[in-house]
């Protein structure tokens, strides 16, 4: 396993390309919302990608990250090599990140 340990509730700068059709493209940063258990022992993460150019819906919440409003992608959620972080850019407040857990779970509740 290469890349670093990121653990879940931090944001970082992560390479999405190559990709298909409506996938969130180029590198972004993205929030990790797989458990620390998982980050530590797997090569791969899973991430929510942030936006500042997209229309909020259901699963698309609000977020300030590093000053900037934007959104929570939960309906382009991802499973990622940990090669594909680049840089750690900060994390979220704990209200922010227990939001986007509840968009995924609400999401896979219905």
């Amino acid at each position: 396993m290469t890349g670093p340990v990121a653990n879940r509730g931090e944001v970082w700068l992560t390479r999405l390309d190559s990709t298909v059709g409506n996938e969130i493209r180029k590198a972004r940063p993205c929030l990790i919302v797989s458990p620390d258990v998982m980050n530590r022992h797997l090569g791969t993460v899973i991430v929510m990608p942030l936006t500042s150019g997209s229309a909020r819906t259901r699963f698309r919440t609000p977020v300030t990250f590093n000053g900037r409003e934007g959104l929570m992608l939960g309906d382009h959620i991802r499973s990622v090599s940990r090669q594909r972080l680049v840089k750690h850019v900060g994390g979220l407040e704990l209200p922010d990140l227990a939001m986007a857990l509840q968009v995924l779970r609400e999401m896979f509740e219905d």
